[in-house]
């Protein structure tokens, strides 16, 4: 195998432009895009792969080629680097800021004519190193006043271990939602799926079946997410959350609250109250007699004996 140098100046000399038709120009008339070549990659599928997927074993090279599509009329430069993926907080992808040590681009800048498409090979180089599993990264192109990634998904060969838990689930009441974390705890990209069930004193409040979340976990993420929810007026309820994904153990974790309409139960409270000391002073009333002065309180024989002395 030719030392990753000499690669990468094969893969500049073969950087492909091809002028666009009529018909495609016409009908991409507007920004320009990226999207992974026709073919390639460890599964390639023709026309219209949806992101990158490449896979070797650690010490390996790993090439393909980005597409990028100048639909304008006029010519166009685009700045091209590789980054590393991760998730937000809020289960996002994203790319980090700096460049991915594992891939390396034939250029890092391309000037593309008018109405034509350029193909720009890379190389993605396995560490020796690498421990087994999903590596997730990106190729970002940015230029005239937009950035667009593409997604690489590289799969080092070895045991894979999918493992979801989902964890710290809060019931706010407050807002009418379910709070919840998830967590990748293996070494393949996932994707989760969430069932929900809220039972309660009074019966079956919640059953929401297993659905897909929209959201890739990329491994070792922590993603926090919400579910809506109606919490009852009066009622002790538990919330029970179900997280799967494909070749990962079910994870499970609940969380419960008493729903108490204070409102309601503080009105009724001050009705009573005043009910009872009503019903009190009829009773000292009645005892006193119609027309006489109401009973004395009583005095205890030690004031008395006080008072004399």
């Amino acid at each position: 195998m030719p030392p990753r140098p000499l690669r990468l100046a094969v893969f500049a000399a073969a950087l492909a432009l091809t002028a666009l038709s009529a018909p495609a120009a016409r009908a991409a008339e507007g920004e320009w895009s990226a999207a992974p070549a026709s073919g390639g990659g460890s599964r390639p599928s023709g026309d219209g792969r949806p992101y990158f997927y490449l896979e070797g074993a650690p010490g390996s090279v790993l090439e393909d080629r980005l597409s990028l599509t100048n639909p304008t009329g006029r010519p166009l430069t685009l700045r091209l680097r590789g980054a590393g993926a991760y998730n937000t907080p809020t289960g996002a992808f994203a790319v980090r800021p700096g460049a991915d040590p594992w891939l390396a681009l034939a250029s890092g800048e391309v000037r593309i004519p008018a109405r034509t498409r350029a193909e720009v090979p890379f190389a993605v180089t396995v560490p020796a190193g690498a421990a087994p599993g999903d590596h997730p990264a990106a190729l970002v192109a940015s230029g005239g006043g937009r950035e667009a990634g593409v997604r690489v998904q590289v799969r080092v060969a070895g045991p894979v271990l999918p493992a979801l838990t989902v964890e710290d689930v809060r019931l706010d009441k407050s807002r009418s939602l379910i709070r919840y974390a998830l967590v990748n705890r293996g070494n393949t990209t996932l994707a989760p799926r969430l069932a929900v069930r809220a039972d309660g004193f009074f019966g079956q409040r919640l059953r929401r079946p297993a659905r897909a979340l929209p959201v890739e976990l990329l491994p070792g993420r922590r993603v926090e997410l919400t579910e809506p929810w109606r919490p009852p007026a009066l009622d002790r309820v538990e919330v029970r959350l179900t997280a799967a994904a494909d070749g990962a153990a079910p994870s499970e974790a609940s969380a419960s609250a008493v729903s108490v309409p204070w409102g309601p139960v503080a009105g009724a409270g001050c009705v009573a109250a005043g009910a009872g000391a009503a019903l009190w002073l009829r009773r000292r009333r009645r005892r006193a007699g119609p027309g006489e002065p109401e009973e004395p309180e009583p005095v205890s024989e030690s004031a008395t004996t006080g008072a004399a002395s």
